[in-house]
């Protein structure tokens, strides 16, 4: 019994590292059509979507019979749990890579004259903190995952700064405010995309370290 729980556990966990990378490749797809103003590629992330999706089901079915079934206990529990919501995080950011995709087609629609101001500072960042996470969860490594955690700022610090940037420009061409607002867009989901990147390392350290550290609760506790 205990031999085939562990091998349905290694298989979930199988499973979210292939969901992990669908989404690895959307996201990435997602910012190239941005930067580089195609539409085909925008269009195939949308498409690509429904693979994740079923991925998530498969993945919560799992998560499911597993707890029914087999009343894990300690580390297997801690795994399973993290399991089930990184698969949630997992769903949420795919979701967010055809947000930008269809962003990238309305800015093809809605060209404006200024550049991508800080998208592609964002997007390197985004997707780093992404494939960290990632890695992290596929060798278990809390010391990869705390540096997911360490980024996160610099991503929001760079959403302000788009805000900030994109009320003046549209104070200033407001023939371009609907191409301006598409950017803004970009810029609000990938620092979504990092919040659950967050999440997901997060995790990592809990299962792999019993150690809370959502909400910043360590620092609260030092307080």
């Amino acid at each position: 019994m205990q031999r085939h729980f562990q091998r349905d556990l290694e298989q979930l966990k199988a499973n979210v590292v292939k969901m992990g990378s669908i989404v690895e490749q959307n996201l990435s797809d997602a910012l190239d059509a941005v930067l580089k103003q195609n539409a085909d590629i925008a269009k195939k992330v949308i498409t690509s979507d429904g693979k994740v999706n079923s991925f998530e089901i498969e993945i919560d079915n799992g998560v499911v019979d597993l707890l029914a079934l087999q009343q894990p206990v300690a580390t297997d529990l801690r795994l399973i749990l993290a399991i089930q919501k990184i698969n949630n995080d997992l769903e949420r950011i795919g979701d967010h890579a055809v947000n930008i995709a269809e962003s990238a087609l309305g800015l093809i629609e809605s060209p404006q004259s200024e550049p991508l101001l800080e998208i592609p500072s964002m997007a390197i960042i985004a997707k780093e903190m992404f494939q960290q996470a990632l890695d992290s969860f596929i060798h278990l490594n809390p010391q990869q995952a705390q540096l997911v955690l360490e980024s996160d700022d610099r991503i929001d610090t760079l959403n302000r700064e788009m805000v900030s940037e994109v009320i003046k420009l549209i104070k200033t061409d407001q023939r371009s405010a609907e191409g301006y607002l598409q950017l803004l867009r970009i810029s609000r989901n990938l620092e979504r995309i990092a919040d659950l990147t967050t999440n997901i390392a997060e995790e990592v350290i809990f299962h792999t370290q019993a150690r809370v550290v959502k909400h910043h609760a360590e620092e609260e506790k030092q307080k």
